[in-house]
């Protein structure tokens, strides 16, 4: 049985600010249990020991020493569902009342990494294959191979580096590669882990590791490419063999419209009636006139120029010259924020914006609108249309990214589809599409509930990817 450890700063259902705790809660329970035993490590974060504490297994102490870095910490380990967790608490550095945005991010990605590798010679643990994700792990196939290759055990991992959004690259100054990391200055010298004259966190985990993989197989062709490659374009071309792209899946049954907590929960058999309640009581509780012919569009999501918060807030005044009504949840820049509270002050009744973000009513909110909303400018792979299809929800995107992999656009003739999709990062070409759905939804009601059918029996579901990351475990470990 082959030993993987994945390592990650975020994980569901302890903590989360983003999809990545979706993925590293998600994959780890689809993995095959025969094959694989699958460990989680996390930080300790003061959110999770506020709510779990009394669930933490004490296993052992280990100390850090890293260039200026000397601390102390604890490790336990929590059972989840038939998946280990190892958690590791520094109270320096992780008790806190947020994830990220501290001016020691550096010093407190730096301390995870190093500490993940004590523990490991501690507890005498030592995975086969080390499956990092994201900036905040990208460096421990480097310490691996250049820092602890003198212990065989560790030398032997195998590591792959998955890239969630290629925008968050963690790039710092050069001296946190000796003063934090303690690596030798010659693979700074030779341009292992050089980029620009400065730490790249993102590009190390890009170089080191056996198999690079993103979260959906356009989008990993999109990151060789200047536009979307964020000056790592010719690096990723460089890796292009190891280069992977397999689309994310969602928890279902973390997200079911037959057991969720929503106001009436539904199946495909009897997702007409199911729809028509949710709908009304999604309308109710946030103060829209209860309205069952109102198309009802929805937009989850942080508000950024990256998802398109701009399309809508450009566009919101013409969707709603017809019969439409519009839901915002999310927050993020203040421009964007500003934009919807206009538009729900001068829409009362049909148009609310919701600043935060509330998981409850998210779920409310997928299994009562018409359509979700999600014009991307680019999206690695995008979480919410696969929720939103699960709960009968037709996706509106923008081609990119694993939108463009999991969003089959409507077509007339063949009633095939499960959403609509439209190309040039525009309003008028988001809108050209819209009018279309917004033409099927009053006008056509087979068509649109022959797409919700189809939407609601896509396989959403992490079992076909975990497939091919066992494909990528097994190529590694043979």
């Amino acid at each position: 049985m082959k030993k993987v450890l994945f390592a990650a700063f975020e994980s569901l259902p302890f903590i989360k600010t983003g999809g990545l705790a979706d993925v590293v809660y998600a994959l780890p329970k689809a993995l095959d249990k025969n094959k694989y035993e699958v460990r989680v490590v996390l930080p300790l974060h003061k959110k999770i020991k506020e709510q779990y504490y009394d669930r933490l297994n004490y296993l052992d102490h280990i100390y850090v020493h890293s260039g200026y870095i000397n601390e102390e910490a604890n490790v336990y380990s929590c059972m989840n569902e038939g998946i280990e967790y190892l958690m590791i608490e520094n109270d320096t550095f992780f008790n806190r009342d947020d994830v990220y945005g501290f001016n020691d991010d550096v010093v407190r990605f730096s301390f995870y990494n190093v500490a993940i590798l004590e523990m490991m010679i501690k507890l005498d643990y030592y995975p086969d294959i080390i499956h990092s994700h994201d900036y905040h792990t990208a460096v421990l196939p480097a310490l691996c191979r250049l820092r602890y290759n003198a212990i065989e055990a560790i030398r032997n991992i195998k590591h792959i580096f998955t890239i969630h959004n290629l925008v968050y690259q963690g790039i710092y100054d050069k001296q946190v590669l000796f003063d934090f990391l303690a690596f030798d200055y010659r693979y700074y010298e030779n341009g292992t882990l050089r980029f620009n004259d400065q730490c790249n966190f993102m590009k190390i985990g890009i170089v080191t590791a056996d198999i690079v993989t993103t979260v959906s197989e356009t989008y990993a062709k999109e990151i060789q490419t200047p536009q979307f490659g964020n000056n790592l374009d010719m690096i990723l071309q460089y890796r292009k063999d190891d280069l992977y792209g397999i689309v994310n899946g969602i928890d279902e049954t973390l997200f079911n419209p037959a057991t969720d907590n929503i106001y009436q929960n539904f199946t495909i058999n009897n997702y007409l009636k199911g729809k028509e309640a949710n709908k009304a009581a999604i309308q109710r509780e946030l103060g829209l006139e209860e309205d069952k012919d109102a198309l009802l569009i929805a937009m989850v999501s942080r508000l950024t120029f990256q998802k398109g918060a701009e399309l809508l807030a450009n566009c919101y005044s013409e969707m709603l010259n017809r019969h439409v009504q519009i839901i915002v949840l999310g927050t993020g820049e203040s421009k964007y924020e500003y934009a919807f509270r206009i538009m729900e002050n001068n829409n009362r009744g049909r148009a609310v914006f919701y600043c935060g973000y509330n998981e409850a009513l998210a779920h409310s909110i997928y299994a009562g609108v018409d359509m979700l909303l999600m014009p991307s400018l680019f999206e690695p792979c995008g979480i919410s249309q696969l929720i939103a299809m699960r709960y009968g929800t037709l996706p509106l995107v923008r081609e990119t990214g694993g939108l463009k992999d999991t969003v089959e656009p409507y077509n007339w003739y063949t009633k095939a589809g499960r959403g609509f999709s439209f190309g040039p990062y525009s309003s008028w070409d988001m809108m050209q599409v819209f009018n279309i759905a917004y033409e099927l939804y009053q006008n056509n009601k087979e068509h649109w509930h022959v797409l919700m059918r189809n939407a609601m029996k896509y396989d959403v579901s992490f079992a076909a990817s975990a497939r091919k990351y066992e494909e990528l475990y097994d190529k590694l470990a043979c």
